[in-house]
């Protein structure tokens, strides 16, 4: 016996009930399957709970915000010598970024980049360099703390879009440390700094990509060894296994922090960068930080070979792939190593 127009619609709609039921009844069992409209759907009428949203993390090191807020600052830079003398340097391992840059006579030197992190005691605190404002150009409006430095560079600091404090002007942030020898023995705490910068500008907006899995092509390495100079700044990067960090050392000799730990990171990017002397007034080593040119991004116990890009001071600099695609840094603390173009990057397995 055949079924009528109007009993073919019925069956029709019984079974798409039945289909649609089954189907409802699914996706509220694997709710990450459903559509999204489903999905909207099922949460609306209470079938689906959305799972919380992530924690706000902190703009420059992908971490989650320290007690779940983001602070209203603005980023901190102190810039930090690396002399031997200098060595073992304090507030490292708080600091969310750092940049190390090579200066006059075969020494780095360091900006120290703080804003979820804090440290009482910075240092020690010293010249800055005309290439600063050029770095700290991605951060918005930071504040710089630093020690003075060469008329050329004084005036650079004084025309550029930051708050700048030194001894003089910062007062009670900085101390001298009468156990260490001048000049080697001016310190600063984050905390203190912040306070008589007085600054009201917001938070900075992130300057790298984060993911906890690295998914890009690389290769495993157990070090690299950057060739600031043979004398004082013969800087290795090892991987620690039990660690998972990033474990710093000059030649031989471990650098270790203040604070009686080894100096490591999470990240450690190797900029090439052309380095030359005097375009800014004086004898000072000034860096080129606009354009492009190779890059070495190492995390994870790996390293991705491509390049930075960076259009203009306004922009952020960027890395990339050999294929292309950006590359995501590990959530955590990292180091960028703006490495004279003419040096050669050796890595070990």
């Amino acid at each position: 016996m055949s079924l009528t127009r109007r009993g073919k619609a019925a069956v029709a709609a019984v079974t798409a009930l039945i289909v649609a039921g089954g189907a409802i009844g699914y996706f509220a069992l694997f709710p990450e399957k459903a559509p999204g409209i489903v999905r909207t759907g099922l949460t609306s009428v209470g079938l689906v709970e959305e799972p919380p949203p992530p924690p706000p993390a902190c703009p420059l090191n992908g971490l989650p915000a320290p007690h779940g807020v983001v602070p209203d600052r603005p980023a901190l830079a102190v810039k930090v010598e690396n002399y031997p003398d200098a060595r073992p340097q304090a507030g490292l391992q708080s600091a969310d970024v750092i940049f190390e840059a090579p200066v006059e006579g075969g020494i780095t030197r360091f900006i120290v980049i703080y804003h979820c992190g804090d440290s009482p005691r910075v240092g020690p605190v010293r010249s800055a360099r005309t290439a600063d404002p050029d770095v700290l150009a991605q951060f918005g409006v930071p504040i710089l703390a630093y020690a003075g430095g060469a008329p050329n560079v004084v005036r650079v600091i004084q025309e550029a879009n930051l708050v700048h404090l030194d001894e003089t002007s910062g007062g009670p942030a900085f101390e001298r440390d009468d156990s260490r020898l001048a000049p080697h023995n001016l310190y600063a705490g984050t905390k203190a700094l912040y306070q008589v910068a007085s600054s009201t500008e917001p938070a900075p907006a992130p300057i790298f990509t984060y993911a906890e899995e690295l998914t890009l092509r690389s290769r495993r390495v157990s070090s690299v060894h950057l060739p600031f100079s043979a004398t004082y700044a013969d800087v290795w990067w090892s991987w620690g296994r039990k660690e998972g960090q990033w474990l710093r050392a000059h030649g031989d000799e471990t650098h270790m922090a203040e604070e009686g730990e080894q100096v490591s990171a999470d990240n450690v990017v190797v900029q090439l960068v052309d380095v030359v002397v005097g375009p800014r007034g004086g004898i000072t080593p000034h860096l080129e930080l606009v354009g492009s040119g190779k890059a070495y991004v190492f995390r994870d116990g790996r390293v991705i070979i491509g390049r930075w890009e960076r259009s203009s001071l306004g922009h952020v600099t960027r890395f990339f792939a050999k294929d292309g695609t950006e590359i995501p840094l590990a959530p955590g603390r990292t180091w960028v190593e703006f490495l004279p173009s003419t040096a050669a990057v050796e890595t070990a397995r």
